[in-house]
């Protein structure tokens, strides 16, 4: 109804995601072996990895065989180990996840990862396990939002929390602009930063700030190229120990295969329109998120189990849908209001029931 009255404007969407605090005491825990669940985008990441590897004369990785678990014999649960890793799960509600972070309380809790467009409207709503991060959520919910109003959306506002070179080169390749915020380079106090190292896209190198040249050594298997210094050029550097701490006075640099998608998401940030774009972020999906826990219980949940935790996630927000095309029907004077007509006194007298209740 607020698409036909043409109040949803889909240019531009927003995402973010919020942590609400489930049903399950956080002292009653236990620690189970869960097998690593494999990202949707490895297999295009190795190919891209092999191919960049044959182009530096390296030899092609092998592609990574099903891992066997090992379970114990006796209960029959997995043994931690390769492609496994151990977590806290709750008794009370298993199916949450464990979430710390800074210097919040762990909990357990459910992650919300919500899209809206710049009138507030709530346009899609996914729910995970706490302890999982939002730039995981996000693959499956960008997924769903585009299945369902496909080429309308041209432009992503997201947080820094979403900045990296996988989502990045999703987005792009969508043919979808995202607007990003400035993320800081997470680097040891007193150290350089690492754009004040060049890198040279003809030579494929990086040069330090003394001016001397990091060369390509490898690409890994995480998918990052691995430029390495001259240990003679850093021994007796005037800048060594504001670059590396290393034994061997080597100098380490890491460069995605898909790092250009990510600097061309950074390239956005000095255009018009993202200054005219992002800073709504904060009047669009927060007050969103701030309305819904202060007015319709997002905070804090009192049932368990993820199916349940969806549905009700997806009624809070519908009711905060409901409430805001009420309110633009009325400003533009859409509802009559002197002479209700049956629809409207039906509503009303299921109001007054349930206020009497």
């Amino acid at each position: 109804e607020a698409i036909a009255y043409d109040f949803v404007d889909l240019d531009t969407v927003f995402g973010d995601g919020t942590h609400r605090k489930a049903n399950a005491n956080s002292r009653k825990h236990e620690n189970k072996v869960v097998e690593i669940v494999k990202k949707h985008y490895d297999d295009e990441l190795l190919e891209e990895i092999n191919k960049d590897r044959e182009e530096h004369g390296k030899k092609a990785l092998k592609e990574t065989k099903d891992i066997e678990l090992a379970y114990d014999e006796e209960t029959g649960e997995l043994i931690e180990g390769k492609g496994t890793k151990s977590i806290k799960v709750s008794k009370t509600d298993p199916e949450s996840g464990c979430f710390h972070k800074g210097e919040k309380q762990k909990c357990f809790a459910y992650t919300n990862l919500t899209f809206c467009d710049r009138h507030g409207f709530v346009l899609h709503n996914t729910v995970a396990p706490g302890n999982q991060h939002d730039s995981v959520v996000f693959h499956d919910a960008y997924r769903e939002l585009l299945n369902t109003y496909g080429d309308s959306i041209h432009n992503i506002s997201l947080d820094a929390g979403f900045i990296t070179p996988a989502i990045c080169r999703e987005i792009i390749e969508d043919g979808i602009r995202p607007y990003l915020p400035y993320k800081r380079p997470m680097t040891k106090k007193g150290f350089f930063k690492k754009y004040e190292y060049v890198y040279d896209e003809k030579l494929d190198i990086y040069i330090c700030p003394n001016n001397k040249d990091l060369k390509y050594t490898t690409t890994n298997k995480s998918g990052y190229r691995e430029y390495k210094s001259n240990p003679k050029d850093c021994e007796g550097c005037p800048f060594l120990e504001q670059c590396t701490q290393s034994k061997n006075h080597q100098k380490v640099i890491t460069r995605h295969v898909w790092e250009e998608y990510r600097e061309l998401a950074d390239e956005i940030r000095y255009t018009p329109e993202w200054k005219d774009i992002y800073p709504l972020r904060k009047e669009t999906i927060e007050r969103v998120y701030a309305d819904c826990k202060e007015k319709h219980g997002l905070r804090f949940t009192r049932i368990r189990g993820l199916k349940k935790n969806q549905q009700e996630s997806l009624i809070i927000f519908g009711c905060h849908n409901l409430g805001k095309l009420a309110r633009m029907k009325k400003r533009r004077g859409l509802i009559n209001t002197t002479s209700p007509n049956k629809k409207e006194r039906h509503i009303r007298k299921i109001v007054q029931i349930y206020q009497f209740a």
